[in-house]
């Protein structure tokens, strides 16, 4: 929820400092032990199994389901159908059927337990699954019968779900959108219905996610573009209300999924504890110190809301608020229901359900709730890695924020190369006894920077070093 994703379009013909960078992310992924191309039997077993999976007998191929992932993207884990039902609304959310394609205890299944999840660096992918499953057999690709798990939720006419169920089944995309053709068609109102009410139901779950306490970060895409000559341009892409909408589809999938798991007292909840006193105090500080006004009586997650991603003072404070997001991870429980159930930023009991290509928790969550939903007994082998899942995930997520962390400062070093030896002007968004933390007014750069000075003070900052090849930054207060 707080990782910053960077697109990496290096040009034609990539300069010193471009192959610098590739070089260096290559590095980091060394330095954090990341997975490389898959073993011989990995892929064997992907490939047999591509062929020859236990396919659901339940047929749904007649209902109109479209996907919505960035451009490019083969490894589609949701396709969604919306439409009207009464005065409320009937959501249908396939979500790809991995376990239809990975044997428990096999070669498969033991290396995506290993990796944990899909990292995504600026220069590449480092899948969690073999391409003969994750963008093929197992990927929901359009005009392709393929294999899901088929959520089928019930909203009143504001947005509440009212009834949850899961089951197996067969289903066809029959198109892909991304977020940029959603947001233009639905802006000109040429969009096909479930776009519109794709829209429509999307905006009532924000208000119910306002309404509930509920709080997202809204981390911008940064975006690294190569001209020709070999200089960069660096820049930050809001998210699209498109995006938000999709994402409430999966929020609210997710919180459908851990009320089944509650109900039938076993599953993975995805859990984070309420932001830690000291860092709201530290953070309505920043704010104040930047000149963002922050009412007492705003929650946090109105108030990130409000800020805008164009403006330097406001991204800052964007950066700065991941420390409202700490703590969040997986909480499985077998008979005993847990006594914090909640995800704090989410303001619900959650579970992560939706992306199994890409995440290797969600595996195990859809198989609880299908089983709870049918009235089932979960399977031994589901209950018995239950309380494996955190810590392979702790040990994916501390592996994935380290290569996020290491490609970032590779990315910054790279943009502020130019300007060595220049002065910049940036923004003061933290203090220290002999360093503070800047935010440049006119780069994409968040960093520290040598001497003193106040909190959402202007000042000038030299650029001493910009070290492509060990992604290090030196800036000094002049």
């Amino acid at each position: 929820m707080a990782q910053q994703h960077i697109v990496f379009r290096p040009a034609t013909r990539p300069g010193d400092v471009a192959r610098q960078l590739m070089a260096r992310f290559e590095a980091v992924r060394r330095e954090f032990d990341v997975p490389g191309q898959f073993a011989p039997e990995v892929v064997a077993e992907a490939s047999a199994a591509a062929q020859a999976a236990t396919l659901p007998e339940r047929d749904e191929t007649d209902i109109p389901f479209i996907t919505i992932d960035p451009p490019g993207s083969m490894d589609l884990d949701q396709a969604m159908s919306i439409e009207r039902s009464g005065d409320g609304y009937r959501v249908r959310y396939a979500i790809a059927d991995v376990p239809a394609f990975v044997r428990a205890g096999g070669a498969v299944d033991t290396e995506a337990r290993r990796r944990g999840q899909t990292i995504y660096c600026p220069d590449e992918r480092i899948q969690l699954h073999p391409s003969e499953l994750s963008e093929g057999a197992a990927s929901l690709l359009p005009e392709q019968v393929r294999p899901a798990f088929v959520w089928d939720l019930t909203l009143a006419a504001d947005g509440e779900g009212t009834a949850v169920e899961v089951h197996r089944a067969m289903v066809r995309s029959v198109r892909r959108y991304d977020y940029v053709q959603v947001q233009k068609e639905v802006d000109a109102g040429s969009a096909e219905e479930c776009l519109m009410l794709l829209k429509e139901v999307g905006e009532k779950r924000v208000l119910l996610e306002r309404r509930r306490g509920g709080a997202t970060l809204p981390m911008p895409e940064q975006e690294i573009d190569e001209d020709e000559s070999g200089r960069f341009r660096i820049s930050f892409r809001p998210l699209l209300a498109s995006e938000d909408w999709n994402a409430q589809i999966s929020l609210l999938t997710g919180m459908g999924g851990a009320e089944l798991m509650l109900r039938g007292k076993v599953g993975i909840l995805r859990t984070m504890p309420p932001p830690d006193p000291r860092d709201l105090a530290r953070f309505r500080r920043q704010a104040a110190a930047a000149g963002v006004a922050w009412p007492e009586a705003l929650a946090y997650g109105e108030f990130l809301r409000t800020l805008d991603h164009t403006d330097p003072r406001h991204l800052a404070l964007i950066h700065e608020a991941t420390s409202l997001f700490r703590g969040a991870g997986y909480t499985p429980f077998d008979g005993t229901v847990p006594e914090q159930p909640r995800h704090s930023a989410v303001a619900n009991p959650y579970a992560h359900v939706t992306a199994p290509l890409r995440r290797l928790v969600d595996r195990f969550g859809l198989v609880v709730c299908e089983a709870l939903s049918a009235g089932r007994e979960v399977p031994g082998w589901v209950r018995e890695a239950l309380p494996t899942l955190p810590e392979i995930m702790a040990t994916s997520d501390r592996r994935t924020n380290g290569v996020e962390r290491g490609c970032t400062d590779a990315v910054e070093a790279a943009e502020l190369h130019p300007h060595l030896g220049e002065t910049l002007d940036a923004v003061v968004v933290d203090e220290g006894e002999k360093s503070v933390v800047v935010q440049l007014m006119d780069l994409a750069v968040v960093a520290k920077a040598a001497g003193t000075a106040t909190s959402g003070a202007t000042v000038r900052v030299r650029v001493d070093t910009a070290d492509v090849a060990t992604g290090t930054i030196a800036l000094t207060i002049v």
